[in-house]
């Protein structure tokens, strides 16, 4: 995965650097489709701005934004707007899918596998 760490408008410190690129990399756990991760740090009006954008493959976009007091808390804020973002993707995309192999000839079978019929 590809992260790209940006400032706008402010110079960042390697400590918030490599912050955002940590909590960035903790994505691929809740998604393994995610190419790319840019975290864009803003100073707007002397009040922090973070913006996570994650691009994962069929063109899906996942932002998140957050405005507070401290440049740690709107990483971790924004953060985790995309995660849940993210897993909701990954919950409905697995829904789409259907029912295993297994569960099928489970259900096909009309018993659980490896169960014996009962002797008579």
């Amino acid at each position: 995965m590809n992260i790209i760490v940006n400032a706008r408008h402010m110079s960042i410190t390697d400590a918030i650097r490599d912050y955002a690129r940590e909590k960035a990399l903790k994505l691929e756990r809740y998604f393994d489709r995610i190419m790319d991760a840019e975290v864009v740090m803003d100073l707007d009006g002397g009040t922090p701005l973070v913006e996570v954008i994650v691009n994962a493959t069929h063109n899906t976009r996942f932002i998140g934004k957050h405005r507070g007091e401290d440049m740690y808390g709107c990483i971790d804020n924004a953060m985790h707007k995309v995660t849940e973002q993210v897993r909701r993707h990954k919950d409905k995309v697995r829904d789409r899918q259907g029912p295993s192999h297994e569960a099928q000839m489970e259900q096909a079978s009309g018993g659980s596998p490896g169960a014996e019929a009962p002797e008579a």
